[in-house]
């Protein structure tokens, strides 16, 4: 990027930041001779009391801010609508600082029971949920989407492997309640798979790009697709309604019809709704659509520094590039040229970067868990989109995929214990601190390999040189005897023949039969002194007593180089 892009974005950044809150529920675009066109607060006026809410989105992409503050203005002003259930997919929430979220559901009376499945961005829901003031469900995010499709269908539940052996599993732990130990249960047993079902949808409330004037919905350069369509279905076969929230207004014929006018009962037309984060439909980027024209280099240029300015990317150190490095090396060892593979949030990002400089996105097809397929998965604010993808299904589609052909995940952990299994999901105590599963239970479920990625251990400090790691202040070991929460079963995981391993600062471990196995070391790391006396966690050494050290190219970066086998 040069100096005078950036100095766009930047401009871009900050007029977003000075008006993000900027809205006006009053505003009302109208088309004679059809109805189904009104402004924000006549369309929450369709919502009755004690409705069951779909919403569609992950992160910034695909929020209906108009109309999340409508119902928030208009339950202020009028106590209606109120005791609605919400279900929403993704992370869609602000962290208790973005405006414009679901968050602006998160009101005493207003949202009294809430599903999904990525918690940690709905703060506002959560603080209610430790109040005792909202009933905080938990289900699976790639199992809520297909609920939704399952609905859709005239079917009120579904049979899955997801999350046996996990916490979900009311055989091992909780269930689907979060706040309540008595609450009702959304998940039973059923022979080796778990049933799951949440309550009947009967408003679908989402964002897309555009409409005609006869009510025609169309998704034409959209970010993501979402769950909108399974939402809109599902409403419709319950006898509800679909609230349809567009940027911008076009001739019938603009692109493929994704949603016909006769499924629609509401259609808002607000200018500043948004393609993503800070983007708004009726200027989007492209390269977060399928007809870029924008260099994938430039894209991912241009994301990153957004990123870096809103401070939601971290930035990464040379231990942390080391640690990013080692978890290529390790699946590039592991894979094979054709594999469709999913990327997570946080260091897996950093991975995934690598993976991308060294032209391997050539080699395997990188899938996203909001339905979109290729180019590179964009980080931070912008998760969910991709840079340059090549087409884009539903969510609900995308996770039956991953059922049927996901070959590699490399995902994040909080915690890893003596037995394989993973935490992700549970952070502290209290509702407040809840992460939750989203799609981690899926894909680990799902993929026949999983490469973990995490630091050995929190609130260290670490340097690394030429010669190795030093472990300058050691931390609180990640590595326990028993982690706090199964969100990922490794005895499960034994069962299905999976590949598993777990890079960390100080070396590579893998799942056997044995337990986790140290499997690759960092140069200048004591086995005895910094890994086998320091954790908890009971590790074994391979059986032949070689524990192969890493290569001065991953400690360093320089002659630094992946291939995958053919």
């Amino acid at each position: 990027m040069n100096i005078v892009d950036k100095a766009s974005l930047l401009k871009h950044l900050i007029n977003w930041r000075l008006t993000w809150a900027k809205r006006n529920t009053h505003y009302t675009f109208t088309v004679p001779g059809n109805p189904k066109f009104m402004g924000p607060r006549d369309a929450v006026k369709l919502i009755k009391d004690g409705s069951v809410v779909a919403t569609s989105g992950l992160g910034g992409n695909q929020r209906a801010s108009i109309m999340y503050w409508a119902v928030q203005e208009m339950y202020k002003e009028t106590g209606k609508p109120r005791d609605l259930t919400f279900c929403s997919i993704g992370g869609h929430g602000g962290r208790g600082i973005a405006p414009g979220t679901v968050e602006e559901m998160g009101l005493p009376g207003l949202c009294t029971r809430f599903f999904a499945g990525h918690l940690e961005t709905f703060k506002a829901q959560l603080k209610l949920g430790d109040e005792g003031k909202c009933e905080i469900q938990v289900i699976p995010q790639g199992t809520e989407a297909r609920l939704f499709a399952a609905q859709a269908r005239g079917e009120d539940s579904l049979l899955t492997p997801t999350g046996v052996g996990t916490f979900i599993d009311p055989r091992v732990g909780r269930g689907t309640p979060l706040n309540d130990p008595n609450g009702k249960q959304y998940v039973v047993p059923e022979g080796d798979q778990l049933r799951f079902s949440i309550p009947k949808i009967n408003v679908a409330l989402f964002n897309a790009p555009a409409a005609d004037r006869k009510g025609n919905i169309y998704v034409k350069n959209a970010s993501m697709i979402g769950e909108s369509y399974e939402a809109a279905m599902a409403a419709k076969r319950n006898g509800g309604i679909v609230i349809v929230n567009v940027g911008l207004i076009v001739d019938e014929g603009y692109d493929d019809i994704f949603l016909p006018a006769d499924k629609v009962d509401a259609i808002v037309y607000y200018p500043r709704t948004e393609q993503t984060g800070s983007i708004y439909h009726n200027k989007p980027l492209d390269f977060f659509t399928t007809n870029s024209s924008t260099p994938i280099e430039e894209g991912v240029a241009r994301s990153k520094f957004v990123n870096q300015v809103l401070g939601i990317t971290p930035r990464r150190n040379e231990v942390d590039n080391a640690l990013a490095r080692l978890a290529a090396s390790t699946f590039a060892e592991n894979a094979r040229k054709g594999m469709n593979v999913n990327v997570g949030v946080g260091l897996p990002e950093e991975v995934c970067r690598l993976l991308f400089e060294g032209g391997l996105l050539n080699d395997v097809k990188l899938l996203v868990e909001s339905g979109v397929i290729g180019g590179v998965p964009a980080p931070g604010v912008f998760f969910g989109a991709s840079i340059c993808p090549e087409r884009m299904i539903s969510s609900p589609s995308i996770f039956d995929m991953f059922f049927e052909k996901l070959d590699v995940t490399t995902l994040g952990f909080l915690q890893v214990d003596s037995e394989g299994n993973v935490n992700v999901s549970k952070r502290g105590e209290g509702a407040i601190n809840y992460v939750g599963p989203g799609g981690f239970m899926e894909l680990t479920t799902a993929a026949k390999m999983v490469n973990f990625v995490g630091t050995f251990m929190a609130h260290s400090k670490m340097s690394i040189s030429p010669s190795g790691l030093k472990i300058v202040k050691r931390g609180k070991p990640k590595f326990v005897d028993k982690v706090d929460e199964i969100t990922f079963s490794g005895r499960e995981a034994l069962k299905r023949g999976m590949k598993i391993f777990y890079n960390t600062n100080v070396g590579v471990f893998r799942l056997t039969e044995r337990g986790v196995e140290l499997c690759r070391v960092m140069p200048g790391v004591d086995i005895k002194r910094d890994i086998l006396d320091f954790c908890p966690m009971k590790i074994v050494l391979p059986e032949n007593g070689n524990i192969p050290v890493v290569g001065k190219e991953i400690v360093t970066g320089d002659g630094f180089k992946l291939s995958l086998k053919s």
